[in-house]
C-alpha cells in the first residue's frame, strides 16, 4: 500500500483497512474541514511538508494527539498531519475561487477592510446574494470571482495558465506557491477530473499513455522522474520547476534538452487526459 494514500499509522488505522494492516485500533474517523487559507499537510508532527489544503477542504479525522490531527483529505485521499487547532466543523461548500485569486471584505464594497486573501480552488459557502458581491461566512467576494460546485472548467490549460508567474514551493497546491504536480493536480481537479498530487501517480494512472507517434495536444502531459508538464499548445508547454522558480511557458525541445543536461533524464512518458 502507498504510504501517502492509506489512513493508518502504528497507532490508529480506519475502519476498512483491518485485516489489511497493523494498529492498535480501527476507527470509522469525524468529518472535518480545513479552517485556515492554506495548510500544510505533514508526513509527520512537525515534519516536513507532503502536500496542501486549502480553507473549506473536507478531510477525515482519523486522530488527535498532542495538538495534531492525523487526517485524510477527501478530494484526492492524500493522508498526513496537520495541526488540530487549524481544523473546523465540516461544512457544506457552494462556490469556487475560479480567478488566481481574490478577497474577502468585510462589507458589500471593495473600499470596506478585505479581510482574506483567497487563492484559486478555495471553496466558500455562498448565504446571501447581493448586486455585486457574494455573502460568506468568511466575508464578503466578489460575484465575478466565483462559481457554483457544478459549474466546472472544461479545459486544464486554462485553469494551468492562471498560475503563470506563481513562484515555486515543493509540495504546494495553491496560487500562492505550487510545485509541478500540484499545478496539474489543480487544473484536472478545476474541470472535473480525479487527480493524484504528485507527479509519479499521475504518470502511472491518468489518462491513456501516447504512442510515439501521435501528435501533442493541448493539455496533454509530459513526465520525466520527478517532473511533469503540461503543453499549451503541440510545441509549448507550462510547469511550475525548481530551475525558475516558478510557473513559466518553456518550448518543449528547449525544456527537453535543459532537463536533460542537468541530469534529470529524458522523457519518460506522454499522457492524454480528455
Amino acid at each position: 500500500m502507498d504510504a501517502r494514500l492509506t489512513p493508518a499509522n502504528a497507532r490508529v488505522a480506519a475502519s476498512y483497512l483491518r485485516g489489511q494492516v497493523d494498529a492498535d485500533k480501527f476507527v470509522d474517523g469525524e468529518l472535518a474541514s480545513i479552517g485556515q487559507v492554506v495548510v500544510d499537510l505533514c508526513v509527520a508532527p512537525t515534519g516536513k511538508r507532503a502536500r496542501q489544503l486549502l480553507l473549506g477542504a473536507a478531510v477525515i479525522v482519523y486522530e488527535r494527539r498532542n495538538g495534531w490531527a492525523f487526517v485524510q483529505s477527501k478530494s484526492d485521499g492524500y493522508v498526513g498531519y496537520v495541526l488540530e487547532a487549524l481544523l473546523a466543523k465540516p461544512i457544506s461548500m457552494s462556490h469556487r475561487v475560479v480567478t488566481s485569486a481574490t478577497h474577502a471584505y468585510a462589507a458589500e464594497s471593495f473600499k470596506s477592510k478585505d479581510l482574506l486573501h483567497l487563492p484559486f480552488g478555495i471553496e466558500v459557502t455562498v448565504v446571501n446574494e447581493l448586486q455585486n458581491f457574494l455573502e460568506t461566512p468568511h466575508g464578503f467576494i466578489s460575484k465575478n470571482h466565483l462559481r457554483p460546485l457544478q459549474q466546472l472548467f472544461v479545459d486544464p490549460a486554462t485553469v494551468a495558465q492562471l498560475y503563470f508567474g506563481v513562484p515555486y514551493l515543493w509540495g504546494g497546491n495553491s496560487t500562492r506557491g505550487v510545485d509541478c504536480s500540484g499545478l496539474v493536480q489543480a487544473a484536472y481537479h478545476a474541470c472535473g477530473y480525479l487527480c493524484a498530487g504528485d507527479s509519479d501517480l499521475q504518470s502511472d494512472g491518468l489518462g491513456r499513455l501516447l504512442e510515439s507517434d501521435e501528435s501533442l495536444l493541448r493539455g496533454d502531459l509530459i513526465f520525466w522522474d520527478g517532473h511533469v508538464a503540461m503543453m499549451i499548445d503541440s510545441i509549448t508547454m507550462i510547469h511550475a520547476n525548481a530551475y525558475h522558480m516558478a510557473v513559466v511557458y518553456e518550448g518543449l525541445v528547449q525544456a527537453t534538452m535543459r532537463i536533460k543536461k542537468q541530469g534529470d533524464g529524458d522523457v519518460t512518458a506522454r499522457r492524454r487526459v480528455l
